[in-house]
C-alpha cells in the first residue's frame, strides 16, 4: 500500500544531496588548487587571509603567490592592549598575555590575564615565601616589588660588597687592634691599654652599648690619676693625647655601626658624656649632643661616600683631657693674623691660652672630614668669663703635627658668639674641639725697639763699668767689689736676654729651658749684690765707726751662692717650670714664678728698709758735720743721695713686680725703660759721678793724646786720695 513507492522516494531524496555535496566539493578544489601561506587560510578561489593574530603586507586578503602572514606584536608600539599598572603585555604566536611585573603577582596565583580588567597584580613577598637568596650572614628585608639583603646587628658588609644588596655577605664586627705607642714611657698608659686588651677578647658584637661604656671608665681613671703621664715632658705629654683621640675616634666609630638604629647617651662618673646618632640614611639635618656640647649637620655630610649601612654621628666630651693639652701652642691661621693686627695695630706672636670648655672629639662614618661640602655648627658649653683687653674666645681644633705631636689650631673654624655659658663656632672640618681663652701676646714694635737699643747700650755702659772696676787702683774696695759683680751679672745677664729670650719654635726645648735657667740665676745673683749693696752703705753711714763690712769671701759665698741654691731647689722640684712657649723665662703655671718673685721682693723690701735707715742717718750726720750748711746743699746732697739708692739697689724692679697685668701700657714702658737703661745709671752713678774715677779716666785720655797734662792729673788723683781717707763721708768715697 504505497510502502516501495515512499521507500524509493527516500533513496531518490538521498542521492540527490550527496551528488549536490559532490558537485561543490568538486568546485572548490579546483579554485583552491594552489596552497595558502602558513597561518592563513583560503577563502575562494585564489584568495588567502591570514588567521587572527597575523598579518600579511599585502592587506586582509591576498593572492599574491609569495605572500606570507607575521605575527602581529600587539605589545610593541603602536600599543593596541592595556594590561593595567604593575604589569607587562608579553606578545605570543599570534596573541599577547599579561603578566605581573617581577616582585608582584596575582591574587589568584595565576601567571597571566588577558586584559586590564583582570589585573590584580600585588608585591610578591619574597622573604616570607622563601623566595630570596641571600646569605645566611644577612637578613632578608622586603620592598616593594623587590627585597634586599641587609647585614645582621654587629655585622658589616665583607671587603667589596655592599650593604642592602641581592648579593651581600657580610663579617661579625670585631674590636678594632689597639696598643700602647711604643714611644711613650708610662705605667699609667700601660695599664689602660692592657684593659683595652681585655675589652677586644671580651668584646660581644650584640652588646656594643656595654663594651663602649667601659672604655670611657676606663679612660677617666687613666686621665684622672695620670701618675707618671704627668711626670712626661710637655711634647711627650701632647703625643699622648693625640694618640688617644685618633684611637678613640676608630673604636668609637666602629662599636657603633655594631648598635642598632636609634640614639645612644652615656654620661660617665667621671663627668664624660657620649652622644651617638645611628640611622639609616636620610635627608637634612641633624642635631647631636648633650649637656656640654651640641652640634648640626646636614646627614649628607654624615654619611659622606658610603651608600650603604647605617650612619654614624656621634660626639664624645671630655673634661678630664684638659691635663694632657695642657700649656699647648696656638697656630693663628694668616686670616685670623690679618684680623689681629687690624685691631691692635701690630703683629701678634702667639697667646696664652686656658682651656674653658671640655674636650670635644667628633666622628662620623664619614672619614673624610678634612674639608667638608657644608659647614658644621656647634654649640660648647663652659664657665662664662668676660674677655678682657687683648683676651678674646675662639673656638679651635686639636691638630696633629709631623711629629705626631699637636697643637691648637682655629683654621676653618668661625667663633659665632657667646652669651649664656655657650659660644657657638662654625667649621668647614672635623677633629676635636675646645673653647679657649686666649690672651694674645702683641709684638709691640716700639717697647721692642726701645727694650733693645736701651740693653745694649746698657751693655757698652756695664763693661765700662767692669774694666773701670778692674783697672782704677784708687777705688779699690769692698763697695767696689760689690759693684764689680754686680755689673758682671747684670752684663751676662743681659747678653743672655738679648741673645735668647725669645723662644721662635713655640715648643719648649733644652735650649730654652737653659736660656731661662741662666736667666733666673744671673738675675737673682744680681738681686743678691744688690742687697749686699745695701749691707755695705748700712755699715759704711750707720757703723762707720764699727767695722769696715763683709770680707770678701763672705760677699762672693752669699752674691753667688745663694742664687745657685733658689735655682738648683727649683729645678729639681719642677724643671718643667723653666721656659714658655713665647718667652725663655718661668712659667706661670702652679706658682712656679714665685721662685723669682719671692726672693725679689724679700730683697727690695729689705733694701727700702735699709735705703730708708740711710737717708734718716744720713740726714743726722749731715747736721752734725756741718750744722752750717745750707738748705740748697744739703738738698742737694739728699736728693743725689737718694737717686743713686733708688737705682742701685733694684727699685726700678718694683715696677716689675706690679706688673701682673701685661694690658697696663704705662707700667710697660716704665718697667722697660728703667731696667733696660740700668746699666747706664749704674755708669753714670758709680763712674762718672766718682771724682777720683773721672781724673783717672782724665788721665788715660792725657796718656793716649800724649798731653802734658797727664802729670797734674796724677798728682791731683793722688792728692785727692790722701785726703779722702781723713773724710769718710766725702762725695768722692760714696760714691757720688
Amino acid at each position: 500500500m504505497g510502502g516501495p513507492h515512499s521507500v524509493a522516494l527516500f533513496v531518490f531524496h538521498v542521492l540527490c544531496v550527496l551528488l549536490t555535496l559532490s558537485e561543490a566539493g568538486s568546485r572548490n578544489t579546483t579554485a583552491c588548487a594552489r596552497q595558502c601561506p602558513a597561518n592563513s587560510s583560503c577563502v575562494g578561489g585564489d584568495v588567502c587571509r591570514c588567521a587572527p593574530g597575523f598579518s600579511s603586507s599585502s592587506g586582509e586578503d591576498f593572492t599574491d603567490t609569495f605572500g606570507s602572514c607575521d605575527d602581529i606584536n600587539e605589545c610593541g608600539p603602536p600599543l593596541t592592549v592595556s594590561c593595567g599598572k604593575l604589569a607587562d603585555c608579553q606578545n605570543t604566536e599570534g596573541g599577547y598575555d599579561c603578566m605581573c611585573i617581577p616582585g608582584y603577582e596575582l591574587t589568584s596565583g595565576a601567571t597571566v590575564f588577558k586584559n586590564e580588567s583582570e589585573n590584580t597584580c600585588r608585591d610578591m613577598d619574597e622573604c616570607s615565601s622563601g623566595q630570596h637568596q641571600c646569605h645566611n650572614s644577612t637578613i632578608c628585608v622586603n620592598n616593594v616589588g623587590s627585597y634586599t639583603c641587609r647585614c645582621r646587628q654587629g655585622w658589616v658588609p665583607k671587603p667589596g660588597f655592599q650593604d642592602k644588596q641581592m648579593g651581600t655577605i657580610c663579617e661579625e664586627i670585631s674590636f678594632p687592634t689597639w696598643t700602647a705607642p711604643p714611644e711613650i714611657k708610662s705605667q699609667s698608659l700601660s695599664d689602660f691599654f692592657e684593659r683595652v686588651q681585655k675589652m677586644s677578647i671580651d668584646f660581644n658584637s650584640a652588646l656594643p652599648q656595654e663594651t663602649i661604656q667601659y672604655l670611657i671608665m676606663s679612660l677617666d681613671d687613666l686621665l684622672k690619676t695620670p701618675g707618671d703621664l704627668e711626670a712626661l715632658d710637655l711634647s711627650s705629654r701632647h703625643h699622648t693625647a693625640t694618640y688617644l683621640l685618633s684611637g678613640l675616634e676608630q673604636i668609637l666609630r666602629t662599636l657603633a655601626k655594631a648598635m642598632s638604629n636609634g640614639s645612644f647617651i652615656y654620661h660617665s662618673p667621671g663627668d664624660t658624656e657620649l652622644s651617638l646618632m645611628v640611622q639609616e640614611q636620610g635627608n637634612g639635618n641633624i642635631t647631636v649632643g648633650q649637656s656640654q656640647a651640641r652640634m648640626l649637620l646636614d646627614w649628607a655630610v654624615a654619611a659622606g661616600a658610603e651608600k650603604s649601612g647605617p650612619t654614624v654621628v656621634g660626639i664624645l666630651s671630655s673634661p678630664n683631657m684638659q691635663k694632657l693639652l695642657a700649656n699647648a701652642s696656638l697656630d693663628l691661621d694668616l686670616e685670623k693674623q690679618t684680623e689681629l693686627k687690624e685691631i691692635y695695630e701690630s703683629p701678634v706672636r702667639g697667646a696664652q691660652l686656658r682651656l674653658l670648655s671640655a674636650v670635644n672629639l667628633v666622628f662620623l662614618s664619614n672619614t673624610n672630614t678634612d674639608k667638608l661640602n657644608s659647614k658644621v655648627t656647634f654649640a660648647f658649653s663652659h664657665p662664662w668669663e668676660m674677655p678682657g683687653t687683648r683676651q678674646e674666645l675662639i673656638c679651635a681644633f686639636w691638630r696633629s703635627d709631623s711629629n705626631r705631636r699637636g697643637y691648637w689650631s682655629t683654621s676653618g673654624c668661625q667663633t659665632l658668639g657667646s652669651g649664656n655659658g655657650s659660644t657657638t663656632c662654625q667649621c668647614n672640618h672635623l677633629s676635636s674641639f675646645a673653647i679657649l681663652m686666649a690672651h694674645y701676646d702683641v709684638e709691640d714694635w716700639k717697647l721692642a725697639l726701645i727694650t733693645k737699643v736701651g740693653l745694649a747700650l746698657s751693655l757698652v755702659c756695664l763693661l765700662l763699668c767692669i774694666l773701670t772696676f778692674l783697672l782704677v787702683r784708687p777705688i779699690q774696695g769692698s763697695r767696689t767689689t760689690v759693684h764689680l759683680h754686680l755689673c758682671i751679672c747684670l752684663f751676662v745677664g743681659s747678653t743672655v736676654f738679648l741673645a735668647g729670650i725669645e723662644n721662635e719654635g713655640g715648643q719648649v726645648g733644652l735650649r730654652c729651658r737653659l736660656v731661662a735657667a741662666m736667666l733666673h740665676y744671673c738675675f737673682l745673683a744680681a738681686f743678691c749684690w744688690m742687697s749686699l749693696e745695701g749691707v755695705e752703705l748700712y755699715f759704711l753711714v750707720v757703723r762707720v765707726f764699727q767695722g769696715q763690712g763683709l770680707r770678701k769671701r763672705w760677699l762672693c759665698l752669699i752674691g753667688y751662692g745663694v742664687p745657685l741654691f733658689i735655682v738648683a731647689v727649683s729645678a729639681a722640684i719642677k724643671s718643667q717650670g723653666y721656659g714658655r712657649p713665647q718667652y725663655c723665662w718661668l712659667d706661670h703655671a702652679n706658682g712656679f714664678l714665685w721662685s723669682f718673685l719671692g726672693p725679689v721682693t724679700f730683697i727690695v723690701l729689705c733694701n727700702a728698709v735699709i735705703f730708708v735707715i740711710t737717708v734718716w742717718k744720713l740726714t743726722q750726720k749731715f747736721s752734725e758735720i756741718n750744722p752750717d750748711i745750707k738748705k740748697l746743699k744739703k738738698a742737694r746732697v739728699l736728693t743725689i743721695t737718694a737717686i743713686a739708692q733708688l737705682f742701685v739697689l733694684g727699685c726700678t724692679w718694683v715696677f716689675g713686680l706690679f706688673l701682673f697685668d701685661q694690658r697696663s701700657w704705662v707700667l710697660c714702658y716704665t718697667f722697660s725703660i728703667l731696667n733696660s737703661l740700668q746699666g747706664l745709671f749704674l755708669f753714670v752713678l758709680y763712674c762718672l759721678l766718682n771724682k777720683k774715677v773721672r781724673e783717672e779716666y782724665r788721665r788715660w785720655a792725657c796718656m793716649v793724646t800724649r798731653n802734658k797734662y797727664s802729670e797734674f792729673a796724677t798728682s791731683t788723683s793722688g792728692s785727692g786720695s790722701s785726703q779722702s781717707q781723713t773724710q769718710a763721708l766725702r762725695p768722692s768715697e760714696s760714691g757720688m
